[in-house]
């Protein structure tokens, strides 16, 4: 009953789904990753393996909780979205890294930690919005264009802060040098139609009500935006152009997991992240919330199929890890969001 009652004493922490007893043969996650999106998953893996997947969800704090509960920490599974989160629960040594010959054949190793402490099980295209009708070319953007004059006050993107904005920076660092990617940094805060605000989808919005032509945003809200009446005609009012296809491909990040440092059921853990590789578990993750399966040979959902196929960057997930405190010094360097 451990778990139930640490789940009792949660702090700032969400809903959760309630076991009924501890017992050797169950999983206990700590989850980032919204309950619509994991459940489905956790209760087809228990119908197939009989294992109970206990779940605890999360806004914020899960690194500070582990750490607080140290060897008394009940979590087995860490559940999160982009390799910053990743990254942040491997630096503060609240994971352990896990050997499996299943994982390292279906995972690409640019998107697995090299020394087995993450592994994607999604992964995310950060395109551009382009406006229908106003920018030309739209199909060969590249986020290099996103410096260009041409595009003076016609840019709009969220806090250059974000984690998805470091991890776009972290990219360009690597590909260009820290002052190529510094002079494009500043050219894109040159070109801004408004200061970074709002989330993906208010980029979207402002484009639909001509504040801007182009906008960065992640692949799979325009599937959010597509399935929901009042937003539909925001998406409707762009292109999706996966950049720089004509050289290095368009940045991806990744949704993942990792496996807590003093997890108590380790090899049953084990056994649910194998399980999420596999076509069924993939074809379900994916669907829902319109990101890309990291299984090849897994059907794409019908909305992704229309936007087509891409070239993704082949960059190391783990290179962005690496330089994301550089893309973060680079952001306050420029006065980005100011």
């Amino acid at each position: 009953m451990k778990f139930q009652k640490l789940l009792a004493a949660a702090i700032s922490l969400t809903a959760v789904t309630a076991t009924t007893a501890a017992t050797a043969d169950e999983v206990n996650v700590y989850s980032y990753r919204q309950p619509f999106l994991v459940e489905p998953l956790f209760k087809r893996f228990e119908a197939e393996t009989g294992t109970k997947v206990n779940v605890l969800f999360a806004n914020k704090g899960l690194v500070e909780r582990l750490k607080a509960e140290a060897r008394n920490s009940p979590a087995d599974l860490i559940f999160t979205v982009d390799i910053g989160r990743l990254n942040d629960v491997k630096e503060a040594g609240v994971t352990q890294p896990v050997s499996s010959d299943v994982l390292t054949k279906i995972i690409p190793p640019q998107y697995r930690d090299p020394a087995g402490n993450w592994f994607a099980l999604t992964t995310r295209a950060r395109v551009i919005y382009a406006a229908k009708g106003r920018v030309e070319g739209w199909k060969t953007l590249t986020y290099e264009d996103l410096a260009d004059p041409k595009y003076k006050d016609r840019v709009c993107t969220r806090s250059g802060k974000h984690a998805y904005t470091i991890a776009l920076v972290a990219s360009m660092i690597s590909h260009h040098g820290r002052k190529d990617a510094k002079t494009w940094l500043t050219g894109v805060k040159n070109n801004l139609a408004r200061r970074p605000q709002g989330n993906d989808r208010a980029q979207v919005k402002a484009i639909k009500d001509g504040l801007c032509d182009v906008a960065l945003g992640n692949n799979y809200y325009f599937g959010k935006m597509m399935s929901d009446p009042k937003q539909r005609p925001w998406a409707e009012a762009v292109h999706v152009a996966f950049p720089n296809q004509q050289n290095r491909g368009a940045h991806v990040n990744i949704s993942g997991m990792a496996m807590a440092k003093h997890a108590p059921n380790p090899s049953a853990a084990k056994k649910l992240m194998e399980w999420l590789v596999g076509a069924e578990a993939q074809s379900i993750y994916a669907e829902q919330n319109y990101e890309y399966p990291i299984r090849e040979g897994v059907k794409w959902t019908p909305l992704l199929a229309d936007l087509g196929t891409f070239k993704s960057d082949a960059l190391p997930i783990s290179t962005i890890a690496e330089l994301r405190k550089d893309a973060v010094k680079l952001v306050d360097e420029v006065g980005f969001d100011g």
